[in-house]
């Protein structure tokens, strides 16, 4: 790798989302040796020492720190990437950005419409590269879904329908984790997965112009969360406290081009672990994606001969297909870890390149605008327009 430019990342949180982006940088090079920059895991941070050391040695990072202010400091760190929860965004992204930092952040990229708007203006006025980690757009099949639609494949688009299901907090004694918490959060199931179809429909659809939304919580206290672990969970303590975000949220969606949406997300549907499925109906075909088989794309061609036509199943780990050639022959399915890979390396060309990187804050602001509304929509019991 000799010859190529050093970006040294510092990376700030290390639990769920910290792992997972610790990976895809240890990872960057070796999958994407045409790369051309070098990507060095220089700094992690976290408030816990211990377990930040732990951390560090654990994903392969060379130095800690224990305040983030430090690292953005740091002269010899190029990129901070932001994977804390929701209520330090803004304020780290705001003085990266000062800083002359390129900076990378977890979505939403607020807790609010108004630090979304801060956050864009700041990297926008600094001039530094953005980017927001929107992964799911970097599967293979998501990548050959885009391309299908470019290419007019579907013709116009008439439906979206989208759901994103999880079942990690339908038992009412799960704590009361931080992400149940709105001053920290900023909202429940609507930012966290809510928000990747919005993304994934703003990416493959279009911008939404109306929304009409409903938010619900159907436990409403929990137990007080004691030491959090490196997944979603915690250990209960015997003290209750209150929820103060929203378990399930549902929209209808009108977009500019015409095309209706329907959203639903909810983390009380109990058999579903991770299941983020999307449906798009054209006047050509249609197109299924569905996360829990991500390597694969089913494809209803309407032009196909009578007799002929149904669904296909199109297993996208051919070297033809997005990102896929860069790892395994054939049918040597790729999973959850390579959609982050696959961002940092699209990322990284980008800003060797000069060229926006996407997703990015403008994304990351469009995106919020839209859970925004639905949040005014669910209040007001009315359409609401961005």
């Amino acid at each position: 790798m000799s010859g190529k430019k050093t970006v040294n990342v510092g990376l700030i949180g290390y639990q769920f989302m910290g792992k997972a982006h610790s990976n895809a940088y240890r990872q960057v090079n070796h999958f994407f040796p045409d790369l051309p920059v070098e990507v060095h895991m220089h700094t992690i941070c976290g408030r816990n020492e211990a377990k930040v050391k732990e951390a560090a040695a654990q994903y392969g990072w060379k130095h800690v720190e224990t305040d983030w202010r430090k690292v953005i400091e740091n002269p010899d760190i190029d990129v901070i990437d932001i994977s804390t929860p929701g209520n330090l965004h803004a304020e780290i992204a705001i003085a990266a950005a000062a800083a002359g930092k390129a900076v990378f952040c977890e979505k939403p990229i607020g807790n609010t419409l108004p630090e979304a708007k801060a956050m864009l203006e700041a990297v926008m006025e600094h001039t530094v590269p953005h980017a927001v980690f929107h992964n799911y757009r970097k599967a293979p099949a998501v990548g050959l879904a885009k391309q299908m639609i470019e290419a007019g494949e579907l013709g116009t688009i008439y439906h979206w329908r989208a759901t994103y299901l999880q079942d990690w907090i339908a038992d009412p004694n799960f704590p009361l984790v931080w992400r149940l918490q709105k001053e920290i959060a900023g909202s429940g199931t609507h930012g966290d997965i809510n928000a990747h179809i919005i993304d994934m429909a703003r990416h493959l659809v279009g911008e939404i112009d109306e929304v009409c939304g409903l938010l619900h919580t159907f436990v409403k206290q929990r137990p007080i969360a004691g030491e959090i672990d490196a997944s979603l969970g915690a250990k209960a303590t015997a003290e209750m406290g209150d929820v103060t975000v929203d378990d399930a949220a549902m929209f209808l969606a009108k977009f500019k081009n015409g095309a209706l949406g329907t959203f639903e997300a909810s983390r009380f549907a109990v058999g579903r672990k991770n299941y983020h499925r999307w449906e798009i109906n054209g006047s050509k075909g249609s197109i299924v994606f569905n996360l829990e088989r991500m390597n694969e794309l089913e494809y209803y061609n309407e032009g196909a001969a009578d007799g002929r036509k149904g669904f296909t199943v199109i297993q996208a780990t051919e070297s033809v297909h997005p990102w896929a050639g860069q790892y395994w022959p054939v049918a040597h399915i790729l999973g959850y870890e390579h959609t982050f890979v696959n961002l940092l390396a699209d990322a990284f060309a980008a800003m060797a390149d000069g060229k926006p990187i996407s997703p990015n804050f403008i994304d990351g602001y469009e995106n919020q605008r839209v859970l925004d509304a639905v949040e005014r929509s669910s209040e007001t019991r009315a359409w609401v327009q961005l």
